[in-house]
């Protein structure tokens, strides 16, 4: 589990957001996701106000739980052999997005509870009013009390899953409409359902989670089949260099996620493509090999200088082999080279500085890591880096109150009420911080 170990690694974890979904972190893969959807969203009218977000699970699976964010699991991007496979999928939730299906589905839920409640009540009833009647009469007033609750149910289910079947036609169409103004194949995105078709006859313990959320009729396909070939761009093909970062994403998580002999079969040595170097590069993860992973990435380096992702694996290597104030050039360079939005990179340096214990680079890392909060607020790592920055330069209520957003951004609520309520203490009544810390006091968790 060390690769996932805080600030330190380049996949940060985040279990907390997203009501529990174990989500993970990491520049390079965010910022091709972001390249991916950017324009399905725009076609869609969706703006840049949706995320994108990466859940650690090896099946193939993408979601959404609301308006604002696409879920996707690393399954999905390593099964998906092409670009064109996942911007099909992302059509595919956005048309849901764009649908109001989840909200419909919300609604439908409540209101068919009640219903079902309605019908349990007057099963038990019957089923009661049988059992004090007693004899052959009462089994057969029990018999039909059951039949009432059970069938009533079996209605229900059979309405809302003709709803979820017409919603899912609807998310198809949608999504095509979303690829042809974008100039892009509807192909990888036949090409899934086709994959995933074929799964419907395997038990439901087998299925991927995909193919049980979003069920794959005969007919549905006929109809995608005939879309996707009227498409005028039914035959255009992903760039290579869109491609190339594909597999780099690819094999970055082979390498992070997958098991050494796993990545070992996925890239074998005889492959000397940079995915696979770079796949093998990572998995290696400094298990007692660190040196000879670092040569292998300065090779890469060699190859491709300008590659932040290469840097900044460099210097999580001597981070994670204690060589921390080794560790900041690389990052640095990474920083550069991939710019100052990338707000894991700053908060990456901002924590080789802090593992220095050098009060020099204090002022340094706070600059660092408020830039980096300033423009993902929800990262919780960074602002409880930016505590530890603030407890050593003696700034205690900026500390507690950076403590009290660090733990509410990662789901501990009742840890962050604490701190936030040394901060209230320590801050002047009204200003700023006093008012994050005051709504974090005041907050109550959802039923």
């Amino acid at each position: 589990m060390a690769v996932l170990y805080g600030l330190t690694v380049c996949f940060a974890s985040s279990p907390a957001m997203a009501q529990g979904i174990p989500l993970i972190r990491d520049t390079e893969v965010e910022n091709l996701l972001k390249d991916y959807s950017r324009p399905i969203f725009k076609a869609a009218g969706l703006g840049s106000h949706i995320s994108m977000r990466i859940v650690r699970h090896e099946s193939f699976n993408a979601f959404v739980i609301d308006g604002l964010n696409v879920f996707m699991n690393t399954g999905t991007i390593l099964t998906a052999k092409t670009p064109n496979e996942v911007i099909g999928v992302i059509a595919h939730e956005t048309g849901h997005i764009t649908g109001g299906h989840l909200a419909a589905l919300r609604s439908r839920i409540a209101r068919d509870q009640t219903k079902a409640l309605l019908l349990m009540v007057l099963g038990i009833g019957l089923m009661v009013g049988g059992a004090a009647a007693g004899g052959d009469s009462a089994r057969e007033m029990s018999g039909v009390g059951t039949g009432v609750a059970m069938g009533g149910q079996d209605v229900l289910i059979r309405s809302l899953l003709s709803e979820r079947r017409s919603q899912e036609s609807a998310a198809d169409q949608a999504a095509l409409k979303y690829l042809a103004a974008t100039r892009q194949s509807g192909r990888g995105m036949l090409e899934t359902f086709e994959r995933f078709a074929q799964q419907e006859y395997v038990s439901a313990t087998h299925q991927d989670p995909f193919v049980r959320s979003h069920p794959v009729a005969s007919d549905r396909i006929a109809r995608l089949r005939d879309l996707v070939a009227a498409s005028p761009y039914a035959n255009e093909k992903d760039p290579p260099t869109l491609q190339l970062r594909h597999d780099m994403a690819r094999a970055k998580i082979s390498g992070y996620l997958e098991r050494p002999g796993t990545v070992s079969n996925r890239y074998p040595a005889s492959d000397n493509s940079l995915p696979a170097r770079y796949a093998r590069a990572i998995s290696r993860n400094c298990s007692g090999r660190c040196d000879s992973s670092i040569a292998e990435v300065d090779a890469l380096i060699r190859e491709r200088a300008d590659n932040p992702y290469f840097w900044e694996l460099k210097g999580n290597l001597q981070y994670w082999s204690g060589k921390h104030r080794e560790s900041i050039p690389q990052l640095r360079k990474a920083l550069q080279l991939a710019g100052d939005e990338s707000s894991l990179i700053q908060a990456q340096l901002a924590q080789a500085m802090l593992a220095t214990e050098d009060k020099g680079m204090l002022d340094e890392a706070i600059g660092l890591l408020r830039r980096s909060i300033a423009t993902d607020k929800g990262h919780g790592p960074s602002h409880l880096s930016l505590a530890t920055a603030y407890y050593r330069k003696g700034m205690l209520p900026q500390a507690d109150l950076a403590a009290a957003q660090g733990h509410f951004a990662e789901g501990n609520v009742k840890r962050a009420q604490d701190f936030a309520k040394r901060a209230i203490s320590k801050l002047p009544a009204g200003s700023p911080g006093w008012l994050q810390a005051d709504d974090i006091v005041k907050y109550k968790q959802p039923s």
